[in-house]
């Protein structure tokens, strides 16, 4: 018997057995040869990598170091997942746990709020399709301009609600507007008012945490900088989370606050705030906004914890 042929016979005989669930004895007189030459044949599909077999354990979780950041920054819940040997994996156990998470939370929400971005993207991506009446998906704060991506907010609360058969609300202009009269006559429209209300009844939200890159990244923002953070010294962010940034001793640096949407004080009285950290060039980021209190509930694994830790140190 030639290779390719040998080769698809093994093919066969494991799918037989492993997706099927066909026991030996039937695939023996399918296939007309002993059971030894059939459980042979499974062991040489495993060992020339025909079949790969592979275990989806649990994520593990480091439970000391939980504890000692919920007692260093008296936040709800602190969720660190041990790391692996593989960055790629760490960031995908990220996404999936806290899908899983922010999921369960959802089920006892009424009114959702999201923010842009691609962790926010990938962890909607891994939601579990379910329905869910009464359920609204809404923007609590004005776009991001980086429309060529389809990470932006509007695709956002959509994808989300079409995974939960649920309403979304947007909130259809900029994030920044400079002028306090025009943001202020924006803020009594009667198109955006529905949002705007949903948005000061939520009792979730789930965001990524952001750099001063996320601005800088966008050229009109990048751009107008003093204007829309005047008196605000750039070197001092070390994060930025709901459009406005904050130092690392979780100060807001906005005094003059040019954001068009849901206030500071409405967003930080929302019951779950949820804050997803995937890579340790946040650290300082995540460092702020524990100071400051921002988030009732973090994820994010060993290496930016220990991160953390370090800058505390600093």
């Amino acid at each position: 018997m030639d290779d390719v042929k040998h080769r698809e016979l093994l093919a066969s005989i494991a799918q037989d057995f492993y997706l099927s669930k066909l026991p030996i004895t039937d695939i023996s007189s399918k296939y007309q040869l002993s059971r030894y030459l059939i459980t042979k044949s499974l062991d040489e599909a495993l060992g020339s990598g025909l079949v790969k077999i592979s275990i989806d354990a649990p994520v593990s979780r480091n439970l000391e170091l939980e504890l000692s950041f919920k007692q260093r920054f008296n936040i709800r819940n602190m969720y660190i997942l041990r790391d692996t040997e593989s960055p790629d994996k760490d960031s995908a156990n990220i996404i999936d746990f806290a899908a899983s998470e922010v999921q369960d939370l959802i089920r006892h929400s009424h009114t959702v709020g999201m923010t842009w971005g691609g962790t926010v993207w990938n962890i909607i991506d891994h939601f579990q399709t379910e329905v869910r009446e009464n359920l609204v998906f809404t923007q609590f704060i004005g776009e991001n301009m980086k429309l060529n991506t389809a990470a932006s907010t509007v695709p956002l609360v959509q994808k989300a609600a079409a995974k939960f058969d649920a309403t979304y609300l947007t909130l259809p202009t900029p994030l920044y507007i400079t002028n306090d009269d025009v943001r202020t006559q924006l803020g009594n429209e009667p198109a955006l008012l529905p949002t705007l209300t949903a948005a000061n009844q939520m009792d979730l939200l789930f965001a990524g945490i952001g750099t001063l890159a996320s601005v800088n990244t966008i050229p009109v923002w990048k751009q107008h900088f003093a204007d829309l953070f005047p008196g605000v010294d750039e070197n001092k962010i070390a994060g930025m989370l709901f459009g406005r940034p904050y130092d690392v001793d979780g100060n807001i640096l906005v005094t003059d606050d040019k954001a068009m949407g849901t206030d500071m004080s409405h967003l930080l009285a929302v019951p779950r705030r949820v804050g997803i950290v995937k890579s340790k060039f946040k650290s300082r980021a995540l460092l702020g906004a524990l100071r400051g209190g921002f988030l009732t509930d973090v994820i994010t694994n060993e290496a930016v914890a220990n991160r953390v830790l370090l800058e505390m140190d600093d």
